[in-house]
């Protein structure tokens, strides 16, 4: 930017008045950004023409442009405004530049300028993707009309006689940024601007339509329809911040979708349906343009001459022969969706028009080949997601699941899943057909993966739900009752490993008992393992890690040893807490506090509120707490914490073992520096969050009463919730705590000082009382 000492004065022309457009909630969407762009073009019109005349001497000859998303008009309210000056030569234009630009600068605008000769700008562009396609998109705003004429037609029609080479850039800068922003259709929290499906995948589309044709007869009318909902997003996004941002956070999202009158989850799932219909389109052209500029492709030609004769690979594509009519070959919708599966293949558009309008409904039950392409599809894991997403944009997949319908393009507003409903469940499908060698029945696995969430999207509960439509899907694609009844089984058990796991005590009798009694016999076991892993992994990354998953296998192999008929008390001798140096560092009856990896250990004098200060210490230097395991003789308690850093940074432990010593010494204010680190790192909480609830489990041991706390995460949580325990002198055995997104989950096992269990109903409504008092003394989250 000039110095201020060479500024020139500014024009007259008043700026546009963009919190007025705010404040008018009817504009919205494109209605928004043509009247925006509209003020910003009159008033730059206004204020170049007035600096052209105010210039001393001789005119300079000169063009003011609109480029990149400023020249197509798509001015949302936090968009920066893309301006280029075109010099024709004589009289220097610099001075004309300054007056242009400060008063931009003035009104508060971000500005991406330039001063160029159309030789400059043109060799600019002939070499540099974005100055190309910025060019691609002027439009004269003030001056000589033929300068922009000038530049953007030389550029336009340089980008189509340098087609091959601007479509192969194009194509690679796509690719890198959807695989930077991920996709806009399925995130929790999608980038709509940059993502996979998002509005920069609607430009390239244009841009390279611009070079060559590559779209299909129909695909201009569906970008234009999403886009309309894409930019919708957009401006109630930056009209509800107030920020530039494209990343629609949950808590925007409700923001938003109130200022357009809906919810958030009708919001997410326009936004959804928008983004997967740019991304298949954008997919199939780019997949064009890659077969267009190949030299040659290994399966152009390949035809399947066994199971499904009348089929052709070409040029990556999958067709179905002219003699072969779908009317009369009801398994032709999947038999083209395996092959192109299995040799990483497109279903060609014409195929599938035509089998939406020729293929007949399967009948009920399928027939015993349609039920093994069904499942071979789903065996080829990842290679299967984008021909089944060609399927559903199509209506095919719900022709063959009609159920899948409240599922599709369904959020799931938690910070604890990354992926909509339907993504979520052909996630764990194709996470399942890797893991098919660990199993019996492979088939029921992946369908059991597929299924699994079905139920979600319909009133009342999802499990239960889901069993009752499982019995009816699976029945009608074929499985004999025994199988249909496994299948039950794993939607109504999909959740009891990873939460037995988590949330219960593993050297307790009870609890593996129980989880026998539940699963029935080992098959079942198998798949639920396998069920749970790829469960977990199309969750996100909270959802499995090293330590979830030791414990699901600890979990399963107590649990398959029972099955096999082994008693669940040949474990009590396995009991790792306390060991024999867990017992040689009581008798000695000093303290030691010692952090090693992700543990932290900790020996001291007997107290009341022992663990809640140590938890306390650990909150304050931003470690989650994972489990912890308490035990107590002779006046000495040992106590284990398994930690997690929140950040996922190494952990400073020297500095956490001076603060926990500090802490059961009676010497660190915990309380207070919890308040102030509270109020350092507050977020709004999420609307929506479901309210504390505290859960008696009766049955899950039989050796102490078993305590759920479900609660919004927040800054010292476990610190709160076990001091409110000690309070009413219960004895804290085990803890085991987990953290689901912006929800935990925690189990405690208490018994009384004596061993005896929690039987008083009117200890148990205190204890109710006094833990929901302490989850609600905050809301910021950080557990």
């Amino acid at each position: 930017m000039p110095s201020e000492a060479t500024r020139p004065a500014a024009p007259a022309a008043a700026p546009p008045n963009l919190p007025a457009l705010l404040r008018d909630t009817r504009l919205r969407g494109r209605a928004f950004t043509h009247a925006w762009s509209a003020q910003v073009d009159a008033w730059l019109r206004e204020s170049f023409e007035a600096n052209l005349a105010a210039v001393d001497g001789p005119r300079p000859r000169a063009a003011l442009v609109a480029v990149g998303g400023y020249g197509r008009g798509d001015l949302c309210p936090g968009s920066d405004l893309d301006l280029l000056i075109v010099s024709g030569g004589g009289a220097d234009v610099a001075a004309l530049a300054e007056a242009t630009w400060y008063p931009i600068w003035d009104a508060g605008m971000k500005l991406g300028h330039s001063v160029r000769t159309p030789r400059e700008a043109l060799s600019l562009a002939a070499d540099d993707l974005d100055t190309a396609t910025s060019l691609l998109a002027g439009r004269h705003l003030a001056g000589d009309p033929t300068l922009t004429a000038e530049v953007v037609d030389a550029a336009r029609e340089a980008w189509r006689k340098r087609a091959k080479r601007w479509l192969a850039a194009l194509r690679e800068a796509v690719l890198t940024r959807q695989e930077r922003f991920g996709d806009v259709a399925f995130l929790l929290e999608p980038e709509i601007k940059e993502g996979r499906g998002g509005l920069r995948d609607i430009h390239s589309l244009r841009w390279a339509e611009l070079a060559r044709p590559v779209l299909q007869p129909g695909d201009a009318a569906l970008l234009d329809e999403a886009e309309d909902v894409l930019l919708t997003a957009r401006v109630e996004l930056h009209r509800a911040t107030g920020r530039p941002s494209d990343r629609l956070t949950l808590q925007d999202q409700d923001t938003a979708a109130a200022s357009l009158g809906i919810d958030a989850d009708a919001l997410m799932a326009d936004v959804s349906a928008a983004a997967r219909t740019v991304a298949w389109v954008a997919d199939e052209a780019w997949h064009r343009v890659a077969s267009a500029q190949a030299s040659g492709l290994s399966l152009l030609g390949w035809r399947s001459r066994d199971r499904a004769p009348g089929l052709v690979v070409r040029d990556g594509e999958v067709h179905l022969e002219p003699s072969v009519d779908p009317a009369v070959a009801p398994v032709a919708l999947l038999d083209v969706a395996v092959l192109a599966a299995s040799k990483r293949a497109r279903p060609a558009r014409e195929t599938l028009q035509r089998l939406v309008e020729r293929a007949p409904a399967l009948s009920d039950p399928w027939p015993p080949a349609a039920r093994d392409r069904f499942v071979e599809l789903l065996r080829r894991g990842h290679d299967a997601m984008p021909v089944i997403e060609a399927l559903d944009q199509t209506g095919l997949w719900l022709r063959l699941l009609p159920e899948w319908e409240p599922v599709r393009n369904r959020p799931q507003r938690t910070a604890y899943h990354r992926f909509t409903v339907d993504r979520h469940l052909l996630e764990a499908s194709a996470n399942a057909a890797a893991l098919a060698d660990r199993v019996s029945r492979p088939d029921l696995l992946v369908v059991g993966a597929l299924l699994h969430d079905i139920g979600k999207g319909r009133p009342g509960d999802h499990t239960e739900v889901g069993m009752r439509l499982i019995t009816t899907m699976a029945t009608r694609i074929g499985f004999p009752p025994e199988d249909v009844a496994v299948l039950v089984d794993l939607v109504k058990l999909h959740l009891l490993l990873p939460e037995v796991a988590t949330r219960r005590d593993l050297s307790d009798d009870a609890t593996i008992e129980g989880v026998a009694a539940a699963v029935g016999d080992p098959e079942r076991l198998a798949l639920l393992a396998a069920l749970t892993e790829a469960d977990s992994l199309a969750t996100g990354p909270a959802a499995w890690g090293t330590w979830k998953a030791d414990l699901v296998r600890d979990l399963v192999r107590k649990v398959d040893q029972v099955l096999l008929g082994a008693s669940a008390n040949v474990f009590a001798d396995h009991h790792d807490f306390p060991d024999s140096s867990h017992r040689a560092l009581l008798a000695a009856g000093e303290t030691v506090v010692r952090g090693t990896g992700d543990t932290l250990l900790l020996v001291a004098p007997d107290r009341s509120g022992l663990l809640s200060r140590a938890a306390g210490a650990l909150a304050l230097h931003g470690l989650d707490v994972l489990a912890a395991d308490a035990y107590a003789e002779s006046g000495m308690a040992v106590e284990r914490f398994r930690v997690v850093a929140q950040l996922r940074t190494p952990i400073a432990w020297g500095r956490v073992e001076s603060d926990v010593t500090r802490a059961v010494a009676g010497r660190l204010a915990v309380a207070a520096r919890l308040a102030d680190r509270a109020r350092t790192y507050a977020r709004r909480p999420r609307p929506g969050l479901a309210p504390p609830a505290v859960v008696f489990d009766d049955a899950a041991s039989n050796t102490a009463t078993v305590v759920e706390v479900h609660a919004p995460d927040s800054i010292g949580l476990l610190y709160r919730v076990t001091r409110a325990i000690a309070e009413l002198d219960l004895d804290l055995r085990t803890a085991k705590v987990q953290t689901l997104g912006d929800q935990v989950v925690d189990a405690f096992y208490l018994t009384h000082a004596d061993g005896s269990l929690l039987t008083d109903p009117q200890l148990r409504a205190e204890l109710e009382r006094a833990i929901v008092h302490a989850v609600a003394r905050t809301s910021n989250p950080g557990h």
